[in-house]
């Protein structure tokens, strides 16, 4: 994350690596030897030390990505609006697409080719009643899980955009994770 926002902000981070895990980046936090440190919107909502943290407003959230923001952290930017913001060369945001897709794409449902299309349809129409039904979310939300769906639709047009990416933006993304 920290050279995706140089590519897109011109931002300058100095990279701390060595630390085992999560618990030990957080420890580091704590301790003010580590200044930045990405997580996911479910664990910050769900799990320690983040919860601790909201409540003495310990840190700040600079961002979220998805295409959509979280309703707890309605002022909190997206990415990509940061990204108009700030006029990030279409180059970079297609890179930007890439690398985060498979936040947006999460866990999905897939089906191998030559499915028919009535049959996808159908499973489609399934899963979003599910995920919108009342007694499904009342449930999830009593075990604390978040429902953030997205659509096949959707998640069929991002792995189109993302199968189609040019070349150049490729070797940027082998780039950047070091390949």
């Amino acid at each position: 994350m920290p050279k995706l926002l140089e590519d897109a902000f011109g931002t300058k981070f100095e990279v701390v690596s060595g630390y085992v895990g999560g618990s030990d980046i957080d420890l580091a936090v704590e301790r003010g030897e580590v200044q930045c440190r990405a997580f996911t919107i479910n664990a910050y909502f769900a799990r320690e030390p983040f919860i601790t943290w909201r409540k003495k407003n310990f840190v700040r959230v600079m961002f979220q990505t998805g295409n959509r923001r979280d309703s707890r952290l309605k002022d909190v930017p997206l990415f990509s609006e940061l990204m108009d913001q700030y006029k990030t060369p279409e180059n970079i945001r297609r890179l930007v697409k890439v690398v985060l897709a498979s936040d947006e794409v999460g866990r999905p449902i897939i089906f191998p080719p030559g499915v028919p299309a009535d049959r996808v349809k159908i499973m489609r129409d399934a899963f979003n009643k599910t995920v919108e039904d009342p007694a499904f979310l009342a449930e999830a939300e009593r075990r604390r899980l978040d429902i953030d769906p997205e659509t096949g639709e959707v998640l069929d047009k991002l792995a189109k955009e993302v199968m189609t990416t040019p070349p150049d933006v490729i070797e940027k993304v082998k780039k950047l994770f070091g390949m």
